[in-house]
């Protein structure tokens, strides 16, 4: 139509009264929306407005096929809201939200989902309860929030297993559940005992007859086995995946078993192989809409683009997959091509580039898991909190009574004696800070660096997953137990940051502490013994505080951790010379130079630093005395020459 005509157009338009202009559009929406709804359906809708069905299984009968036609079900949930029939709504509103998941809308998905929860509990329907448990514990997963995940995942299974009639769904939920806490393991590390659950989840599967579950399980093992860099066996576990998934025509299964295949293929050096699934998937991905698979798509394809010098469209990809990860706020996608893109940039050179893109990830990677622990850790204590308060409340707010009154009396004193309290305090801590000021700052910055070593965030949060562990399988007393171990431990390390020096008796009590909590990890296979010589007293003795848990880290972790077989380490404290005492470390590790290769295949490579900020706190120490420090890093090695462990021997100066 040429431009010309427009405005005689627009004329005529207004011209209509504004009521017809709008009834004529809700005439044409209610048509367009008729014709979207197929007889076919409107009769099934008819049906269960007549027969009311509560369980999920006779509803799924009707609605199965219509779970990702969102205009279909909300006109569903329209006439299940104007009948009151809570079950049917809460049924729509759960494969709503999951629906809204699969395109990483997810806080829509937790909306809706909370919503079919509330009305489950109208309708007291333990299936539907179930179901929306389940459908938040794996929203919540998606956003990195691990403990309300375990939450509804652990509330699910409870409510499914004390139901006396097991329903083929709540055998299925059943599954779920277990299914979605072997991947919390998956996310907090425990590829192990992520297996495990898994595995358990599996032969649930196979009694059903449930191939998406067992497709399912199978491309979870393959993930773990992939993170413990089991190439070989993660590869066949994405192949059954794939199998079942081709069997059931799942397009969605198809791209996630593909997209691993492929990236284990790079992994393996052969990304032209990989580069064959990857290309035509990323098409595949963008059809399905989920974020978090395109993505990923995206980025590994970058990945492996980059392995044969392709810069160019490696940097396209990798940007277009972050670019996703970072709408959808998908932390570990983020992780990944922050790295890749550093990887990318060393390829082609631009080092400046490469250093911006590995700070950013561990800059991102710290943040996530520093707030993923203090959350955690926050839950924790105020649930102890909260148990023991129950125990007293009656007494303690007859306590608090009292208190008022006595508060209401001496108010005035109370006042006055506080800001005078906090007057003088404020004056004393600014004439401290004046005076000190100059040699505070060094000394400082050395205490932060020192504290951010000794707080290790991977530190932390290992031993809160290996206490929660036990939290988990209900061992209460080893929880208890640890649980005080850990708090003592991150005590002493807080009062230990900020003191110049402490007794060797108490070094050694902390010492003890960090490897009673790292040997959780190890199923306490690490034996720890301490020798004393008996003319030093290890009260009077003075030495830096925290000054040995970095070695013992590294003797764990680069010496202990991939030793097979009898794992110890000998600490020997003795006079040196007349003017030092010597402390040897000892491990019957692998050695450093096979430390080293393990290192180096590695796919993620982490540099420890709490041993050169040791080291310049030993040099800072050693300024009050009149000898030096020294500290030595040996190889031991049997008669025919083969690694048999490390010594580190720390000289510290005794005047």
């Amino acid at each position: 139509m040429p431009n010309h005509q427009l405005p005689h157009i627009e004329k005529l338009y207004s011209n209509w009264p504004k009521l017809f202009l709008i009834a004529t559009l809700l005439f044409l929406s209610q048509t367009t929306l008729s014709q979207e709804i197929s007889e076919d359906f409107k009769e099934k809708v008819r049906s269960l407005m007549e027969e009311v069905p509560k369980s999920y299984q006779e509803i799924d009968r009707e609605l199965r096929y219509s779970k990702r036609d969102t205009i279909q079900l909300n006109y569903f949930l329209k006439l299940a809201r104007e009948n009151n029939y809570f079950e049917g709504q809460s049924y729509v509103l759960n494969q709503l939200g999951r629906n809204y998941r699969y395109t990483s809308k997810l806080d829509k998905s937790i909306e809706a989902q909370l919503k079919a929860l509330e009305l489950s509990e109208k309708a007291n329907s333990d299936e539907f309860r179930i179901l929306s448990l389940n459908y938040l514990g794996v929203s919540y997963r998606r956003k990195d929030a691990i403990k309300t995940a375990i939450d509804y995942h652990q509330k699910a299974l409870e409510i499914a297993e004390a139901t006396e009639d097991k329903t083929i769904h709540v055998k299925r939920s059943i599954n779920v559940a277990l299914n979605s806490i072997g991947n919390l393991y998956q996310t907090l590390g425990q590829y192990d005992l992520a297996i495990s659950q898994f595995k358990r989840a599996l032969e649930f599967e196979r009694e059903l007859n449930n191939k998406l579950g067992l497709a399912i399980n199978n491309q979870n093992i393959g993930d773990c086995h992939e993170q413990k860099e089991e190439l070989e066996v993660a590869l066949e576990y994405y192949r059954k995946s794939l199998a079942y998934n081709e069997d059931i025509n799942n397009d969605y299964g198809r791209i996630i078993c593909k997209n691993s295949i492929a990236r284990i293929y790079t992994k393996q050096g052969m990304p032209n192989a990989a580069l064959v699934i990857f290309e035509p998937l990323q098409e595949q991905a963008l059809k399905i809409g989920d974020n978090f698979i395109t993505s990923s798509v995206f980025i590994n394809t970058g990945y492996a683009q980059t392995a044969i010098g392709r810069y160019g469209e490696a940097r396209k990809n990798i940007r277009q997959g972050l670019k996703l990860a970072q709408e959808s706020d998908m932390p570990a996608l983020i992780i990944a091509a922050k790295r890749f893109l550093a990887d990318l940039a060393e390829a082609t050179g631009d080092y400046k580039e490469a250093l911006k893109q590995q700070q950013e990830a561990e800059s991102y990677e710290n943040t996530i898991v520093n707030q993923r622990n203090l959350n955690y850790m926050n839950e924790m204590i105020l649930r102890y909190d909260s148990e023991k308060k129950n125990n007293q409340i009656v007494s303690l707010a007859q306590d608090a009574e009292l208190s008022k009154i006595r508060l209401r009396k001496n108010q005035t004193t109370i006042l006055v004696a506080a800001l005078t309290l906090g007057l003088i305090g404020t004056m004393l801590f600014i004439m401290y800070r004046k005076y000190h000021s100059d040699n505070e700052k060094k000394v400082l910055s050395l205490e932060q660096n020192m504290l951010r070593s000794q707080m290790n965030p991977h530190f932390l949060f290992n031993s809160l997953n290996s206490i929660k562990l036990y939290i988990i399988n209900n061992d209460k007393k080893n929880a208890v137990h640890y649980l005080n171990k850990f708090s003592k431990l991150v005590r002493r390390i807080l009062e230990g940051s900020s003191l110049k020096e402490i007794s060797l008796g108490e070094e050694l009590e902390t010492a003890e502490l960090y490897l009673n909590i790292e040997n959780i990890r190890f199923s306490d296979e690490i034996n720890f013994e301490v020798d004393i010589a008996e003319q030093i007293d290890a009260e009077q003795v003075k030495i830096p505080s925290l000054v040995l848990q970095p070695f013992l880290e590294n003797a764990i972790w680069h010496g202990l951790s991939s030793k097979e077989g009898e794992k110890r380490i000998w600490i020997n404290v003795y006079n040196y010379d007349k003017y030092h005492i010597g402390i040897d470390i000892i491990d019957n590790g692998v050695g450093r130079n096979a430390s080293e290769k393990i290192k180096e295949k590695r796919v993620l490579k982490r540099k420890s630093v709490g041993i050169d900020i040791t080291t310049e706190r030993l040099a800072n120490f050693s300024k009050d005395y009149q000898n030096d420090f020294e500290v030595a890093i040996a190889d031991l090695t049997d008669d025919e020459g083969a690694a048999r462990g490390t010594k580190i021997t720390l000289k510290i100066p005794t005047i």
